[in-house]
């Protein structure tokens, strides 16, 4: 049976037009698939921007399913790991997309544990300075979290098992009757919380530690469960507040798969609630702004006040990688070569203030 447990490498414990054909009495043309805009081949930018001198590179990242070969007893039928084990292609592919990113301290999610994660780093990325891990357990069936990778101590994680959420499940979902109706709503994923702390400069007597709070989230998916992710999203916002007014200055950032676009209420809450949002002037369909394998924008970075002046928004980016052309069904379709995950990193470079 999996338990709500955690690890941290390096020792840490856990703590439309107006005028319709129907109006004028005209049959409405059906709207084929083939009739609908495709997203482009291409997006994100094909090129990693090179790293602000002076600065900490922050990225976030869903890195599909990365399952290890190693059997889970806890998870069968449905759920069962081995049936979602990452391709070595794969694998190769994500490592190699994180070393072109080359961030300093990168959230990502659909980790199965840990242990998954540790052996990941010591396979592919040897070197590359992610002496410091965190991954916990939350309880999901499927057996995914979310987890840090930094090459500066990470000095507190925290997550939240079973996190209650307002309200019930409704009586019909999908127009459908909900198996779950009435019970009490209960976030999906945990978030994960760690602070991050970059030791301060050893040849500069006036220099201190930086610290950054990052709240790591991957939202309730699926079309239908616009209900659970806003109020997904109102707990995640107290979360943060709270946590802002036990740590006054914080610089705080929550990132992630939030499995909504830019428009969507559960990601408008995060703006509504004082963050902001790192592409803010993104223009709708930009394929540069592209997260997803989908052609949808649901990957974010948001950020704090107090975190805000040190942001360098110049530096921002989505990386481009393989992706399977539109047509293909993404179920039985072969990979393309360099594949690593249906979504895209998001990037960006902070600039500590100097105290």
């Amino acid at each position: 049976m999996r338990t709500f447990m955690g690890r941290l490498a390096v020792g840490l414990s856990v703590v439309v037009l107006a005028g319709s054909s129907a109006a004028l009495g005209q049959a409405t043309p059906t709207k084929k698939k083939s009739d609908e805009p495709k997203r482009p081949l291409v997006f994100g930018s094909v090129q990693a921007k090179p790293r602000t001198p002076g600065t900490i590179r922050l990225a976030a990242y869903n890195a599909e399913n990365l399952f290890d070969n190693k059997d889970d007893p806890s998870l069968s039928g449905e759920e069962d790991d081995m049936s979602s084990v990452k391709p070595e292609p794969a694998l190769r592919g994500l490592a190699n997309t994180i070393r072109k990113i080359d961030a300093d301290i990168i959230g990502l999610e659909e980790i199965e544990s840990y242990d998954a994660l540790i052996a990941f780093r010591e396979r592919y990325l040897k070197g590359q300075g992610y002496d410091h891990v965190v991954s916990i357990d939350v309880g999901a069936e499927r057996g995914i979290e979310q987890s840090v990778m930094s090459r500066f101590p990470i000095v507190e994680a925290q997550v939240w098992p079973t996190l209650p959420l307002e309200g019930t499940q409704p009586a019909l979902f999908n127009g459908k009757a909900n198996k779950l109706a009435g019970k009490p709503l209960e976030c999906r994923r945990s978030p994960l919380r760690v602070t991050v702390e970059v030791p301060a400069k050893k040849d500069d007597a006036t220099s201190k530690p930086y610290r950054i709070t990052l709240f790591v989230v991957h939202q309730k998916a699926g079309k239908g469960n616009e209900y659970w992710r806003e109020a997904e999203s109102v707990r995640f916002v107290q979360l943060v507040h709270e946590y802002e007014s036990q740590h006054p200055g914080a610089n705080v950032a929550i990132m992630g798969d939030f499995n909504d676009g830019p428009e969507a209420k559960s990601v408008r809450t995060y703006v509504d609630a004082g963050l902001t949002d790192l592409f803010a002037s993104r223009s709708p369909g930009d394929p540069a702004m592209l997260t997803h394998a989908s052609g949808r924008t649901i990957d974010f970075i948001f950020y704090n006040k107090a975190l805000a002046p040190e942001i360098v928004t110049e530096s921002a980016f989505i990386l481009s990688t393989p992706q399977l052309d539109p047509d293909a069904d993404w179920r039985t379709a072969p990979k393309p070569e360099g594949y690593a995950s249906d979504h895209e990193p998001v990037v960006v470079d902070v600039k500590p203030r100097d105290e």
